[in-house]
Formats: structure tokens, sequence, C-alpha cells
């Protein structure tokens, strides 16, 4: 018996951080709670965010905090990460954030089957 697989139904670009080795949780979460999160909901074309503190370890190292903004294509995101808003949030990123912990981000485009 051969199991069919239909083609597949929608697109969607998601782009994952995941945060580790936090030097001051608190400063983190009282910044990220202050900055990113707003900035990020104003990101155009952003259409889903979502994050997890301290997730169940199934494979590999701990992380703090886990952290999934979805876009509907490549081209959506692109536009967001060109937008001031998107330059803003990068260079929070870059400046604070990492001031306060080691991160590290993916872009797997995720396909439903």
């Amino acid at each position: 018996m051969t199991a069919t697989v239909g083609p597949a139904t929608q697109q969607v670009v998601r782009l994952v951080v995941m945060y580790d080795a936090l030097s001051d949780i608190d400063a983190f979460e009282r910044h990220y709670s202050d900055v990113p999160i707003p900035l990020a909901k104003q990101c155009p074309g952003l259409h889903r965010y979502t994050r997890s503190h301290e997730p169940a370890v199934v494979i590999g190292e701990p992380c703090h905090m886990v952290v999934m903004l979805d876009w509907d294509d490549m081209a959506a995101l692109e536009s967001t990460l060109k937008s001031e808003i998107g330059r803003r949030t990068a260079d929070d990123a870059a400046a604070n954030l990492a001031r306060y912990a080691t991160f590290r981000g993916m872009l797997p485009q995720l396909e439903e089957v």
C-alpha cells in the first residue's frame, strides 16, 4: 500500500530565533517586551508571531526562548526587512539584545503537505 501525498496547499516563510546564554534575564525580558515585540507587531506582511519560554529539549542544548515569525512568502519577508520597521527591529537586536543574550536565527521555508 502506497500513501499518496497531495500538492502543497500553502507555503510559509518562518523566521525562527533562539535566545541562549542570557547574562541578565530580567533586563532581557523587560527590553524584549518593551521594544522588539511592539516593533515586530508593526512589521508589514507579518501574519503570525509566537514565542515559547524555556521550551522542552528533545535533542541538543536548552535555550531560554524561541520566537517564530511567519510571512506568506520570501518576498513578503524581504519587503519587511527593507522597511523602516524591519530595519529598526534588526538594529535593536544588534545593539540591545546582543548585550543580554547570544542568539541565532534561521529561515525555513515551510510547505504544508
